[in-house]
């Protein structure tokens, strides 16, 4: 055998040696990546506590780059704390209810839906009308959840917070007025007080209002029985008005003294 030969022959054993070499490490390498994937799976299977921390890593860090990218710090729990409901998905006698209460108050429907679903929760759980409760809200604070009165009453329901300040202590303290759902059921708790004192609804309303003991509650009681009676017209599905139709005089020419004035005549539009 020539000196060539045995060259030739020496590299080809080489690179069959390399070529076996690197099979048998890519294949252990691969054996090796497998048994890590499997501890991975059952660590975590095992303990989900570690899987929810890298979770929350996880989120965190895209979260971190999306406020990077859009320039906005993001709040993951935003939309938990969110009084707002979709209200197509609502029963179709609550979704009228808050579409009519939407309309008339200019109030964005996803959070009306949200304060409907709650009030026919609540009310069926302390056996009040849950238009009732709605109404009062119209009436007191056109579902407005940070109004304040002269007097100090605040919220959705226009709640005495000082005089009811243990009643939000379940809430986590006063400041709870102005969650909306926190306010709907500590002022439905009051309602609930006034109505077992008076021993009405309509007596209620006026102990509610803090006209208890006084011969007039100034047309408040009047003014919530109406909104509740429409807001039950609508939930059994009949239309009612945005707007109540009201009385405006029409214009007249002006005629000669000499000739009899006509009594003025009326028309009745919706404003």
């Amino acid at each position: 055998m020539t000196a060539t030969h045995k060259l030739t022959k020496g590299v080809r054993v080489f690179l069959s040696d390399i070529t076996q070499g690197f099979f048998e490490i890519t294949h252990n390498g691969f054996a090796l990546l497998g048994l890590a994937v499997m501890f991975a799976v059952i660590t975590l299977s095992t303990r989900p506590e570690i899987r929810q921390a890298g979770e929350i890593q996880l989120i965190g860090w895209l979260q971190t780059r999306q406020a990077a990218a859009i320039g906005i710090p993001g709040d993951a729990d935003a939309i938990d704390r969110a009084t707002a409901t979709n209200p197509q998905s609502l029963p179709k006698q609550q979704a009228a209810v808050a579409y009519w209460l939407s309309k008339k108050y200019n109030i964005a429907p996803e959070p009306l839906s949200a304060l409907v679903a709650e009030a026919y929760e609540t009310g069926a759980r302390t056996r009040l009308d849950p238009t009732l409760i709605l109404a009062i809200m119209a009436i007191e604070s056109r579902f407005n959840p940070f109004a304040q009165s002269s007097v100090g009453a605040q919220g959705l329901m226009q709640v005495m917070t000082k005089i009811h300040s243990d009643k939000y202590e379940g809430f986590g303290g006063k400041l709870a007025a102005f969650d909306p759902v926190s306010n709907l059921r500590v002022g439905v708790k009051v309602l609930q007080e006034c109505i077992s004192r008076a021993g009405s609804v309509e007596g209620g309303l006026k102990y509610y209002v803090g006209a208890g003991n006084m011969e007039s509650d100034g047309g408040y009681a009047a003014k919530v029985l109406a909104e509740y009676a429409r807001l039950q017209a609508v939930a059994s599905g009949r239309v009612v008005p945005v707007a109540a139709p009201r009385v405006v005089p029409v214009s007249l020419p002006v005629k000669a003294p000499e000739q009899e004035q006509p009594e003025i005549e009326t028309t009745v539009v919706n404003s």
